[in-house]
């Protein structure tokens, strides 16, 4: 039986939807209750906290680049045992990509599996017109039903009820308000929040928000708003193929970024991930047959990575007679060099014959969907996968590498060849969701 659930959205990032999803949680399991999280769209970070919060891992659910059927065994799976699924939403509730379904925004999950929305609003700075707000928002689109909303930022008493009585006019209850207070925001870096693993006082951190949402949010309301999610289909085969039967994978603050769906697709599968950390200086394990260097912040221990030999002379050696995978972090590695911050130029692996800069900074952000040029650990020359590039890293040296994908966008629109492929070694900036 699949757990009751409702979506946490927001009319916009930066709006609350991180923090009330976090109280919600942490809120919930401290009554002793089972709660499964998951994230909508592309995110590698926010999970670790849901994680932090529920001792279960979260998954990442996305309407763009997951098929249907996909959707559903995630949810399925992941809902198993569970007597409540959150479902945090991203940047907007109606923001996406496209026209059609499909279009990687939260209320794309919503229509889908028929969960109901509590709806975040930022009020600082306004009262009875976050009314007018919330009227839009509950009749855009027929097909996402607004259960609830929470006030965030409420500055006092009295602005709560300006807002709160001009919202339950319209007939949708305000289920908390949680007023201004700056200790309970998380701290960030150029890729979102700094990872859960990196805060020493994460309990504290997330007691402090379970205790916000017991006093300043409704939770008995908010476990009745919740509703059974609606399935239809389920598919059995892994997101991605796996790259090996034995597969190294790095895993250290450097390398970070690997989806759960994946791996746990692997393992399904019948794949074995066996974890080594470059930063500790250790190589690829010699008894696997292919290796697998996930996106994280390589820029951030980059003079670590270059004094690592054994790593670098481990790879090399692995590389010469089995397959290595680099994603966005782990491409950069694969390069001649990393320029840092600092502008200071690090030495890399030197499998692939590009260079990045993290001092000459631009944003990569969007959908992409890959069709492989040759065979490699991520499919077969032909085949389709669809996922996402969020860097700030750029190309400052390019090689006579073969490229690995023709890349699009996620409106179709063409982007030309990318990631590069020399010998068994293959690498790009997009990372991999699920095979289209």
């Amino acid at each position: 039986m699949t757990a009751r659930g409702l979506i946490v959205a927001a009319p916009r990032s930066g709006a609350g939807k991180t923090t009330v999803t976090l109280g919600v949680l942490a809120g919930l399991s401290r009554r002793g209750l089972q709660v499964q999280a998951a994230k909508a769209g592309p995110d590698y970070i926010d999970p670790t906290f849901h994680q932090a919060a529920t001792g279960r891992k979260s998954v990442n659910l996305d309407s763009w680049a997951m098929r249907p059927s996909l959707l559903d065994a995630l949810v399925a799976e992941a809902a198993s045992g569970a007597d409540m699924l959150v479902i945090e939403g991203v940047m907007g509730l109606f923001d996406g990509v496209e026209a059609a379904r499909r279009t990687g925004s939260t209320a794309d999950l919503a229509a889908h599996f028929g969960l109901p929305v509590l709806l975040v609003i930022d009020v600082s700075g306004q009262s009875q017109s976050a009314a007018a707000l919330v009227r839009g928002f509950l009749s855009h689109d027929p097909e996402v039903k607004i259960g609830g909303v929470v006030l965030n930022r409420v500055g006092s008493e009295r602005h709560r009820k300006f807002v709160a009585d001009a919202i339950a006019a319209l007939g949708v209850p305000v289920i908390g308000s949680v007023p201004r207070d700056e200790t309970i925001a998380l701290p960030e870096r150029h890729l979102g929040l700094v990872q859960a693993g990196e805060h020493g006082d994460l309990d504290e951190r997330l007691d402090h928000l379970a205790t916000m949402a017991e006093t300043h949010l409704d939770l008995d309301r908010i476990l009745k708003l919740a509703e059974p999610a609606r399935l239809a289909e389920v598919q059995s085969e892994p997101a991605l193929p796996p790259p090996g039967s034995r597969i190294a994978l790095a895993q250290d603050a450097a390398f970070t970024f690997v989806y759960p769906h994946v791996l746990d697709g692997w393992r399904c599968a019948g794949a074995e991930m066996v974890a080594f950390s470059p930063l500790a200086d250790e190589p690829p394990p010699e008894d696997c047959d292919s290796c697998w260097l996930p996106g994280g912040y390589p820029e951030l221990h980059a003079g670590r990575l270059a004094a690592a030999h054994k790593f670098r002379d481990g790879l090399a050696r692995f590389a010469a007679t089995r397959p290595v995978h680099g994603e966005c972090g782990g491409y950069m590695v694969l390069g001649e060099m990393l320029e840092d911050a600092d502008g200071i130029s690090h030495p890399m692996a030197g499998l692939l014959g590009h260079a990045t800069s993290f001092a000459r900074r631009k944003l990569h952000l969007g959908y992409r969907e890959a069709t492989l040029l040759a065979d490699s650990p991520i499919g077969r020359a032909g085949s389709r996968l669809r996922g996402h590039e969020f860097h700030y890293a750029a190309l400052v040296a390019t090689s006579n590498d073969a490229p690995l994908v023709e890349l699009a966008d996620g409106q179709g629109q063409r982007l030309g060849t990318g990631g590069g492929r020399r010998g068994l070694v293959t690498g790009t900036f997009f990372h991999a969701i699920a095979t289209a």
